[in-house]
């Protein structure tokens, strides 16, 4: 029943449309100018699965659910999958676009001189959360609004973690394999199954996502702790039972499992390269959701072979979609997917409402929510700074 009233909510919220009042001064620091735009969404294409839910609207063929509004209030609205390299169908449109909509899950990614090229561009909308795929520095020098639907897919992606988690902890996956196979060897598979209960578990950044993550962990009797920027509330913090860890390296060889959940910047970009992982213990489980950049690819390679880590997972690589050759998909004891954790049905729609509902007030002049901002008047949000 909570699913769909979500789905029902988020329909309602996609399908209402209102006529837009639209400002008559022109300026990309400004949200909207008047008269038709044109908007370009870049989403993966469903093909077969697109007919299987109506609901399956974070897809090419789905696109956002927002077509029929857009075109009936006289926008331009294309949609496609295709966009990488100078003959792409984004490209195209680069000159001309007034609002670009991108998801993290087959994301556009955004240059310095893309943004040169796009003299008519004045939004760019992240459906979904994490924008680093835009070159947020040439976004804020070129005075271009950024903004993304915050806290839209933060329960999937923590329901994600706890399921990858106990993956990896009980060995799950070699077990499935044999299935598979025709196989029946309980050794191969008790040998490295452990409970959860009283490991420590440690995440890297503890906003939204970290904080859902430990209060789904705090029945399970762990051990929880997490290194972020700013301190947890301390009524929080004491409900959780969370215990703050200041220095980073110092909080590594304590985790059991290590969750990554900061977001991409200058500053965690390949922040667990090499050294960094070998201050985590021995046999360490990693999973990370966040961005695959923040780790370094063969250094986590190199990690699983020689079982320092003891297994990873996680549905974030660098770059996406992963090419065939990646390492991450032949390194032994890993636990990947392809980026899915946050576009479940009920993500997409609560991120396809949440773009509308910001075209809707771009095309009025109004303000955004406050927290969905990643780029203002030239300023970067603070996780980004």
């Amino acid at each position: 029943m909570a699913m769909k009233r979500v789905a029902a909510t988020a329909v309602r919220a996609i399908s209402s449309s209102e006529s837009p009042v639209l400002p008559t001064t022109f300026s990309r620091e400004l949200h909207a100018s008047p008269g038709s735009k044109k908007i370009v969404g870049v989403f993966y294409k469903a093909n077969e699965y697109a007919k299987l839910n109506p609901n399956f609207v974070g897809c090419v063929e789905g696109a956002l659910g927002i077509r029929e509004w857009l075109e009936s209030q006289g926008h331009q609205y294309i949609v496609t999958d295709d966009k990488e390299g100078p003959n792409s169908e984004l490209e195209k449109h680069i000159e001309d676009l007034h609002v670009l909509i991108t998801t993290p899950f087959h994301p556009a990614y955004v240059t310095a001189e893309r943004i040169k090229k796009a003299k008519n561009l004045q939004l760019l909308l992240t459906a979904g959360i994490g924008s680093d795929h835009i070159d947020l520095n040439a976004a804020a020098a070129a005075k271009l609004t950024v903004a993304e639907v915050t806290g839209s897919n933060v329960v999937s992606v923590a329901e994600d973690e706890l399921m990858r988690i106990l993956i990896l902890v009980r060995n799950f996956l070699p077990g499935h394999h044999q299935v598979i196979s025709g196989e029946w060897n309980v050794a191969g598979i008790a040998y490295r199954a452990y409970d959860l209960e009283g490991k420590t578990v440690g995440t890297v950044g503890c906003g939204r996502i970290g904080r859902l993550l430990l209060q789904r962990l705090k029945p399970f009797n762990c051990n929880l702790l997490y290194h972020d920027r700013i301190k947890m509330d301390p009524e929080l913090e004491n409900q959780i039972g969370a215990k703050f860890e200041e220095d980073l390296d110092a909080m590594l060889p304590k985790c059991d499992v290590i969750v990554i959940n900061t977001p991409l910047t200058d500053k965690t970009r390949g922040l667990f390269d090499k050294d960094r992982i070998a201050k985590c213990k021995k046999g360490v489980l990693i999973v990370n959701n966040a961005r695959g950049a923040i780790m370094d690819t063969q250094a986590v390679a190199d990690a699983c072979s020689s079982g320092h880590i003891a297994g990873y997972s996680g549905d974030v690589w660098y770059p996406q979609p992963a090419p065939k050759d990646h390492p991450w998909r032949y390194m032994p004891n890993q636990a990947m997917t392809p980026h899915i954790s946050g576009t479940t049905i009920d993500a997409q729609l609560r991120y396809a409402a949440g773009v509308k509902d910001m075209l809707e007030r771009y095309f009025k002049g109004e303000e955004f929510p406050a927290q969905n901002y990643i780029v203002k008047e030239g300023e970067l949000a603070s996780q980004y700074r």
